[in-house]
């Protein structure tokens, strides 16, 4: 059985995710301790109240308390995991996906996501049901707390802005919905708000931020005059960003250009960032004097890679930040006031703060390849490359094989939800780009017909 994806467990709600399956996360979970709480919050999601209540269920039976948070961002979850020490946390969450799909996210007590070998063995207790219920008289209790409050006070503790803000911001109807609104209130930012209202059928669209989504925010921040403006999905643990002008750069410069300013500002340091990423965050950052380690795509690698490196920053190009100076949970809202405060630092605009990053040409395409076939045709590519590409300069297998190139690189990964190869290429000019595409795609094709 695998449950577990790139960031926890996630699927049709009511079909693969089922109440079912959350009482036995549930139990599984508490039984692993001997007393104490686990904080529970979920996002805006109409299944949500659904899972949360099997979920706690599970736990109240192995005699646990729950600390029952409500709708709130899952990076709440995880920080408040950690300052009350409970033993483990629970998000209720999808992130970005469209409403049919739920989720549950688990935190340790450290409020960093449950690394693969945690997830494994809750795999195998879930699936044998080998879980320890308390007697009637020793069950858990539910405990509601008004954590929302808790974390604002906790960031504005720490982030001081010098400068009025007027600031535009889309947030999708999702988490964020319940702690924005306050922040901006208390730093007395002028703040214009689209889409603020909780909502789980998520009626402005799929709560993902992409540079096509943000497009009506971009249309905001030029009828308000805002500085800028921010979009938040579902569970608020991304955020991507809108100029003065109302365009949205290239996520992958805006997480270059942050990660270059926390290194220039540190005095050097490791920055995390996947595989996919641009190799423009590698220039960035190793111009400023810091040194960036790839793993492969999902937030829990991220901060795997963050622990083992002690970094000082970790981010993937989806606007999924990490800031360990803070906690281990990639956190949209706090990114926002780190971005913010970077911007005022160094005395820019956002499209000033992004614009010597160079926007690469970046092209993505996929290949049909049933699923038993995907682990032979990996080998092959990772055996192969050398005849297709030329100039090669290194090789990592950390997620698929990327192939790093003189002027670029190529990018071959396996889908884990869909019978696909996914090909992602990047060079320095768009034509070089389209060749290396059309190569890697010949290259699959090739491998996968002959087969």
């Amino acid at each position: 059985m695998s449950l577990f994806g790139s960031s926890g467990i996630r699927g049709l709600a009511n079909v693969e995710v089922t109440p079912l399956l959350a009482q036995r996360v549930g139990s599984t979970l508490a039984s692993q301790f001997e007393g104490g709480a686990i904080i529970v919050g979920r996002d805006t999601r109409v299944t949500g109240e659904m899972l949360e209540a099997a979920l706690t269920s599970g736990i109240l039976s192995c005699g646990l308390v729950v600390g029952s948070l409500g709708i709130v961002p899952t990076p709440v979850v995880a920080w408040l995991t950690r300052e009350m020490q409970a033993e483990a946390g629970v998000a209720i969450s999808a992130s970005h996906n469209p409403p049919q799909y739920n989720g549950l996210k688990i935190f340790d007590t450290t409020g960093m996501a449950y690394k693969e070998e945690q997830q494994s063995r809750l795999e195998e207790i879930i699936g044998s049901g080998e879980f320890t219920t308390s007697s009637w008289n020793l069950v858990g209790r539910i405990e509601a707390m008004d954590a929302g409050r808790l974390y604002i006070d906790a960031l504005l503790q720490d982030h001081v802005l010098t400068k009025e803000w007027d600031v535009a911001c889309d947030l999708f109807n999702g988490a964020t919905c319940t702690v924005a609104p306050l922040i901006f209130e208390e730093l007395g930012l002028g703040a214009t708000l689209i889409n603020a209202q909780p909502d789980g059928r998520f009626p402005a669209g799929n709560p993902e931020p992409s540079v096509e989504s943000l497009a009506r925010l971009g249309e905001m921040v030029r009828a308000t005059g805002a500085d800028i403006g921010f979009g938040f999905d579902g569970d608020g643990d991304r955020m991507l960003v809108v100029d003065e002008k109302g365009v949205a750069p290239s996520p992958d410069r805006v997480l270059a250009a942050y990660a270059r300013h926390v290194v220039e500002t540190g005095g050097g340091g490791v920055v995390v960032t996947h595989v996919g990423a641009s190799m423009c965050v590698e220039e960035a950052v190793e111009g400023a004097g810091g040194s960036v380690v790839r793993t492969k795509v999902g937030d829990v690698h991220l901060t795997e890679a963050m622990v083992e490196h002690s970094v000082v920053f970790g981010g993937e190009p989806v606007g999924a930040w990490v800031h360990p100076d803070v906690h281990m949970c990639p956190d949209g809202i706090l990114s926002m006031l780190k971005l913010i405060l970077a911007l005022e630092t160094e005395g820019k605009t956002l499209s000033q703060f992004v614009a010597d990053i160079p926007d690469y040409s970046t092209l993505r395409a996929k290949v049909e390849c049933a699923d038993v076939r995907k682990e032979k045709t990996m080998e092959n590519v990772s055996s192969d490359y050398d005849e297709k590409f030329e100039d090669v300069k290194g090789v990592s297998t950390i997620d698929g094989v990327r192939i790093e190139l003189e002027d670029g690189w190529v990018l071959i990964r396996p889908s884990g939800t869909e019978p696909i190869i996914r090909i992602t290429v990047e060079a320095r000019e768009q034509k070089r780009a389209e060749e290396l595409l059309e190569g890697g795609c010949q290259f699959v094709n090739d491998i996968v017909s002959g087969m």
